[in-house]
């Protein structure tokens, strides 16, 4: 077939798929004013991984399924703009590596807002000034982000969606590597890139700062100062990559948690359920709260203790597990969880990250 023949059938299908795109989001204006009749939510990240499993299943090729994932979230995500332009607070400033889980999440339709502090987005999200909050929660090589934990002790906040963002950090500056003088960066960037600074820059000096997005600043005003960041840093703050994926684990994932003020009722199909727990201080007690998971065949994916601040020596629990709150074989342990515990909190079901 002639090269213009088969341009012309492409722009002819071109055509098709705006006009299928259009349809899909009349339909889609459709369903919010449903919602909005019945008081449901807009947001639906469990009806998100239905879709997107399913296409995945019908794909036959030769589109690659990433390409394919990729092209399907851009859709998803226009749609829920066109339905409600979800307010969402993350923690610091514009291209932190929160900045960008958000908007994985949620897209360049929504209105992401910029907060100092994880507890002032809990704070704000519960004076329900946004919808949504996205704090960071765990790393995969320097384990969980307490204070994300702490908050959810007072707070009636819900898991509502979890993100999994591969982490590449970057050092930033205006100069080279010889005329840098101190290196700023957050603590948790700084103790990933632990090894690559020891070999490359032993006398350099080390500075913490809030968030990546406040180094990237502050090298962007002075070319003896680098800053471990983004490549979205870089380009926002006009810097110049000095080293590139200088992190020590070539393996590194952060997990960040959507938050906000209800459950997630309708399941994926493949959803994790985090909840939290105080014990009764006597030996064997923590192998008794676990027994009901084996019992029911459930697969625990994380437990961390933390000191609960009220009592010395008093802790409580968080466990991760594979599975929905409402799913029966779930019910039935988390009820004989409680009849053993001084007090359980279901924090959410959400869909598995991936």
């Amino acid at each position: 077939m002639k090269l213009e023949n088969l341009r012309r059938e492409i722009d002819e299908i071109d055509s098709k798929l705006v006009d299928l795109l259009n349809e899909r989001m009349r339909k889609v204006l459709g369903i919010a004013e449903a919602k909005r009749k019945r008081k449901e939510p807009f947001y639906s990240p469990a009806r998100e991984k239905k879709i997107l499993k399913g296409l995945v299943q019908y794909n036959q090729g030769p589109l690659p399924n990433e390409a394919l994932i990729e092209i399907v979230q851009l859709i998803l995500k226009t749609s829920l703009s066109l339905q409600s332009e979800p307010k969402v607070v993350y923690f610091g400033s514009p291209a932190t590596f929160t900045h960008l889980a958000a908007l994985k999440s949620f897209g360049k339709g929504a209105e992401l807002i910029p907060a100092k502090s994880i507890g002032e987005i809990f704070s704000i999200v519960e004076k329900r000034q946004v919808e949504f909050g996205v704090v960071p929660v765990e790393n995969s090589t320097e384990g969980v982000v307490t204070h994300t934990l702490d908050m959810f002790l007072d707070s009636d906040l819900r898991i509502c969606a979890e993100i999994i963002l591969e982490i590449s950090h970057h050092l930033l500056g205006r100069g080279t590597l010889e005329k840098v003088e101190k290196i700023y960066s957050h603590p948790q960037a700084l103790a990933q890139c632990r090894g690559w600074l020891e070999q490359n820059v032993p006398t350099v000096r080390l500075g913490e700062v809030e968030s990546t997005a406040k180094a990237a600043q502050m090298a962007a005003k002075d070319f003896t100062f680098a800053a471990i960041a983004s490549d979205v840093a870089a380009s926002l703050y006009g810097l110049n990559i000095i080293a590139s994926h200088i992190e020590d684990s070539p393996h590194n994932f952060t997990r960040f948690l959507v938050i906000g003020r209800e459950y997630n009722k309708e399941s994926s199909g493949q959803d994790k359920t985090s909840v939290l727990f105080s014990i009764k201080d006597r030996v064997g007690a923590l192998h008794e709260m676990l027994a009901p998971f084996i019992k029911h065949g459930i697969n625990l994916t994380k437990i961390e203790s933390r000191p609960t601040k009220r009592r010395a020596w008093e802790y409580v629990f968080f466990l991760d597990f594979f599975g929905h709150k409402d799913e029966e074989k779930v019910k039935k342990a988390l009820a004989e969880l409680e009849e053993s515990c001084f007090f359980l909190k279901v924090l959410g079901s959400y869909p598995r990250g991936e």
